[in-house]
């Protein structure tokens, strides 16, 4: 049997009043670490003083600010298990989130990669949502679960995943190896880039191992890129995808129909945002090119609901 050894990633920026929370939650794991690494990407908060009072339990790296792509990059070349598993700052595991991973791919090495579901929560700790209730690609794998907590996606399943995938960065779990060979997370982007990554591990992938149940959380407060600037966050998600969209020509058919369906409800997203604000015929603009690259009534309902408002 297989017991794999995982290194638990963290990217710290600024993080003194999250880190320690998060840092309990993989040092209280049911499944113990290989070893945790905290990539501090330049804070110039008490990160670095959080992060030393857990003296030789974890492997501190510190760097100038580089983004959390280059953190986790970081975190992932320097790190010494053959399977890896990360979690931001502000966000915590529950306890059996290694365990649950863990004892599948000790008996399944077949498994490309493996993921589950998470919880939404607010700053008081108020349950929001769950990610897989939540996503249609997620209520599928619910439904052919059929109540069992483990449950395989594979082949054509990936489509929907690639559209709106329901497993985020903290219920990731991969070969070392596979994320180098990767590239790890494109630099560069502020928004988006999870998906980037899970796009190019789906095209890649025959079998990945679902957990249908709650792993980790994550956090939802108002400080976060995607709330503090709508607009500019809706167009950092547009250009993440229209990056990806050079490596489109080469996914595997059913992974590049999720990646369209992706890239058209980003498009679409930009433009209500746009709406919202005013900017009406910038709106249009942003909607325009998926009727150009997908002409159909998708395209078409989606720019008459930003003409309709």
């Amino acid at each position: 049997m297989n017991t794999p050894r995982f290194s638990v990633i963290i990217p710290a920026y600024n993080a003194a009043a999250t880190l320690a929370r998060a840092l309990d939650s993989v040092l209280t794991q049911t499944y113990a670490a290989h070893e945790i690494i905290v990539v501090d990407d330049g804070s110039t908060d008490a990160s670095a003083a959080v992060a030393a009072g857990y003296g030789d339990k974890i492997r501190y790296l510190r760097q100038d600010n580089a983004g959390v792509s280059a953190a986790r990059n970081r975190g992932a070349q320097a790190a010494s298990g053959d399977w890896l598993a990360f979690l931001d700052a502000d966000d915590w595991y529950y306890f059996d989130r290694l365990k649950w991973h863990a004892a599948w791919i000790a008996r399944d090495p077949t498994l490309d990669f493996l993921t589950g579901d998470y919880e939404y929560r607010d700053a008081s700790g108020a349950l929001l949502g769950r990610s897989m209730q939540g996503k249609a690609s997620g209520r599928a794998m619910l439904d052919k679960a059929a109540g069992s907590r483990e449950v395989v996606m594979e082949g054509a399943e990936f489509e929907a995943f690639a559209a709106d995938h329901f497993g985020d960065t903290h219920t990731l779990s991969l070969p070392r190896a596979t994320f180098l060979e990767l590239g790890g997370y494109p630099l560069g982007f502020r928004v988006c880039e999870d998906v980037h990554l899970l796009t190019r591990l789906v095209a890649r992938s025959r079998r990945a191992g679902v957990i249908c149940a709650p792993m980790a959380v994550y956090l939802i407060h108002s400080a976060s890129a995607t709330r503090a600037d709508p607009v500019r966050a809706q167009f950092e998600n547009v250009r993440t995808l229209v990056a990806l969209g050079e490596q489109a020509a080469s996914l595997p058919p059913a992974v590049r129909r999720g990646y369209a369906t992706r890239l058209r409800q980003a498009r679409l997203n930009l433009g209500y945002a746009l709406a919202k604000s005013g900017r009406r015929l910038e709106a249009m603009r942003a909607v325009l090119p998926s009727l150009m690259e997908s002409p159909g009534w998708a395209s078409v309902r989606n720019l008459l609901s930003i003409l309709k408002g």
